[in-house]
């Protein structure tokens, strides 16, 4: 049974950040395409400057306790990365519950889509256990801000 909920959207002003990552050769077969799995790395480069940049790069939430593995990974192919293109990865939070998030991807060369993906990360400790998406982490989901409204806070059954 697939997680995956989120259809990342095309609009890339639907996506509050992104990271440049630009194809190397070694991630290419003979005609120069990138491979099918050279895609997911793409994902995490993103996925790391993205927690980097709303304050909790990996080392933080380390110290807090937490890891995000990926438990689950989907990518729509929509047209070849080449070699040597600067690919616009852009992030956006596409839902946190319970024990789980998902991020939703948009690839783009020039602004053309080129891929879509979704990855699904569960929340646990350093030993493995499940544990509440971080409060802060929840506020900045889009079923998080409908609820809040123009209030900003959090509604009553929103995990702390």
């Amino acid at each position: 049974m697939s997680r995956v909920r989120f259809e990342p959207p095309l609009d890339r002003g639907r996506y509050p950040f992104s990271e440049a990552v630009r194809v190397r050769f070694a991630e290419t077969d003979a005609m120069g395409v990138v491979h099918h799995a050279a895609y997911l790395p793409y994902l995490e480069v993103a996925r790391v400057s993205y927690l980097r940049s709303i304050g909790r790069p990996y080392s933080v939430l380390r110290t807090e306790g937490l890891e995000f593995p990926v438990i689950e990974v989907s990518v729509r192919y929509r047209k070849p990365l080449v070699f040597d293109e600067e690919v616009d990865v852009a992030v956006v939070l596409a839902a946190a519950r319970g024990a789980a998030f998902e991020l939703g991807y948009l690839l783009s060369v020039d602004g053309e889509p080129r891929a879509t993906g979704v990855t699904v990360h569960a929340v646990v400790d350093h030993q493995g256990h499940l544990q509440r998406v971080p409060a802060w982490l929840f506020r900045l989901a889009p079923q998080h801000r409908a609820a809040a409204g123009a209030s900003g806070e959090p509604p009553k059954s929103a995990p702390t």
